[in-house]
């Protein structure tokens, strides 16, 4: 799958984090990677951006943004309130496919949930996904509300027709309570779609070459790492 759209049930859950992890397996496997950041919010213009960020944590990926807005908002609203373009679904397809001639993994990292919207039209990443035709990895929290809102957002893909490659928990804590080790056998559930890894909370602050290290320990094979669901969930004591 050349193309994987990386998006989450909602907004600070570990999307950035997810994907510099699938980047970084991607890369130690002697893949070639890009990732794309439709809408970048929230941050000035000489400040670090998610697509940076992945490339500091993953290594040598191309990075791209599209749109950069100052304030953290939807990228629509930050749009408007900035007086700036929007990006719109066709452009991230179009992006997404030009980067994907020259590179063996395209990695779209969304902004917020699925559907957030980018454009006065009212366009989303799952919009931009069902023009690319590539499948949503989806990154959901680790506690309790979680089954809520990735069973909606599972079932927003399925009624656009669009894959829901699998589910990730973004930022798994050192010590689950009872719903987070619970959610692990309910998540594929809800989601209609297997359990592909959990990050442990913290990642993000790891060293790029501790980081580099471990991730493919967080993501199963499906995403090219060697992490179990069942052992995992097994281990948890649910």
């Amino acid at each position: 799958m050349p193309v994987i759209v990386v998006s989450g049930t909602g907004t600070e859950i570990g999307k950035t984090v997810v994907t510099a992890a699938v980047a970084a397996t991607a890369l130690a496997l002697g893949r070639t990677v890009a990732v794309l950041k439709p809408a970048q919010t929230g941050v000035a213009a000489d400040e670090t951006g998610d697509a940076a960020e992945v490339a500091r944590l993953a290594g040598e990926v191309t990075s791209c943004e599209l749109a950069r807005y100052p304030e953290p908002l939807a990228p629509g609203t930050a749009a408007r309130r900035a007086g700036l373009p929007t990006v719109d679904p066709q452009q991230i397809a179009d992006a997404a496919g030009k980067l994907a001639i020259d590179h063996d993994l395209v990695l779209v990292e969304g902004a917020g949930g699925l559907l957030v919207r980018f454009d006065e039209r009212g366009g989303t990443l799952a919009d931009a996904a069902g023009l690319v035709g590539a499948p949503v990895l989806l990154v959901a929290a680790a506690g309790l509300g979680t089954l809520n809102t990735t069973e909606l957002t599972a079932r927003e893909l399925r009624g656009r027709g669009v894959d829901c490659l699998g589910v990730v928990v973004g930022s798994w804590p050192e010590r689950p309570d009872l719903a987070a080790r619970c959610n692990l056998a309910d998540l594929p559930e809800v989601a209609g779609a297997p359990l592909l890894g959990a990050v442990p909370r913290g990642a993000g602050a790891l060293s790029p070459a501790d980081f580099r290290k471990a991730a493919a320990g967080w993501l199963a094979p499906a995403l090219g790492g060697n992490w179990d669901a069942a052992a995992f969930t097994a281990h948890a004591g649910a």
